[in-house]
């Protein structure tokens, strides 16, 4: 396994000795305990250091004020101790604060090897509660570029769509093809690779516009099944009529502009021109032929339906697509 030390794993450890040394400069007892909050809060994306930093906090406030009452007015014993967890753990789970609850256990038993109660040992509490989340929020602010990655992603899965689009248009042309397919499984993983890095690079932003990429991905998806259903359709064609051939002019057409930008209304105009020139053609006059002309009027529905899917894209990242950018 190749060794390797991450971003999250250098802010990790940046982060712990910060918290500790902060806590112990000021004094603090149990300074150790500001480390071990850094590290739970720190998390892969912003939004879940945020939430696991206020479930922490919220359960270690929680778990002083119970330990307040339940030492105080029972005892410092450890059957006391069970006691309160009988009510307090279900405490922090109404108020969905369930990751705070193995932190908040260790304020509880700070308290408890305190035996007394203070104002200065809340005080240490708090403050040791505030530097370790603290110091895991400011650290974890700082999380790099995706752009480039997602970039990546982009780029592959319209290369792999276009070699997909070019293998139907080779077969719709000659009704021979030698493609191995390995494209198709290819586009499966790098779509699942690419919605979950996508997902991670909103999770790291705080404004809900910014998610572009995570709708292009998704949109992406849906044309791919899309393609999944129609190549069973293209390959069981047994021969090639002058529809077939236009749609593969139409298809080449489409595989030459598959980019970000949306135009695809332009092509949807152009496919239902073509349907216009079909139905004006000549009927079957064989049943063989009768039925591929079938099978490609069902190209041509799922290729319209492939084109609405991307006409309904809406994102504020490729909004002013050249003319040639359609799919």
């Amino acid at each position: 396994m190749k060794y390797r030390i991450g971003y999250r794993t250098i802010k990790t450890s940046l982060g712990t000795a910060i918290s500790i040394l902060l806590a112990q400069q000021l004094g603090l007892d149990n300074f150790a305990s500001a480390g071990i909050l850094t590290i739970l809060c720190i998390k892969v994306t912003k939004r879940k250091s945020l939430r696991a930093s206020w479930d922490r906090f919220l359960a270690c406030v929680l778990a002083m004020v119970f330990s307040s009452i339940f030492f105080e007015f029972i005892g410092y014993h450890p059957i006391v101790i069970g006691i309160m967890l009988l009510f307090f753990i279900p405490t922090v789970v109404v108020f969905r604060a369930n990751d705070g609850i193995v932190t908040s256990s260790v304020i509880i038993l700070h308290i408890y090897m305190a035996n007394k109660l203070s104002i200065d040992l809340f005080l240490n509490e708090l403050g040791v509660i505030i530097i370790g989340i603290g110091v895991a929020l400011i650290i974890n602010l700082y999380m790099p570029s995706a752009d480039i990655r997602l970039q990546q992603y982009q780029t592959q899965l319209e290369e792999n769509l276009k070699v997909i689009f070019c293998e139907m248009v080779k077969f719709l042309r000659t009704g021979e093809s030698d493609w191995p397919g390995q494209e198709i499984t290819e586009t499966a993983k790098l779509l699942e690779e690419a919605k979950s890095y996508a997902f991670r690079d909103v999770e790291n932003r705080f404004l809900r516009d910014e998610d572009d990429y995570l709708h292009y991905f998704k949109m992406r998806e849906k044309q791919f099944e899309i393609l999944e259903r129609v190549l069973p359709l293209v390959t069981s064609l047994t021969v090639t009529l002058p529809q077939g051939k236009m749609i593969a002019d139409f298809l080449e057409e489409v595989s030459n502009n598959i980019k970000p930008g949306n135009t695809a209304h332009i092509y949807l105009g152009k496919l239902r021109d073509m349907k216009k020139e079909f139905e004006e053609m000549e009927l079957p006059k064989t049943r063989e032929e009768f039925e591929v002309r079938a099978a490609l009027l069902q190209l041509v529905k799922e290729m319209n339906e492939y084109l609405i899917i991307k006409s309904a894209l809406k994102t504020s990242k490729w909004n002013k697509p050249s003319k040639t950018e359609a799919n």
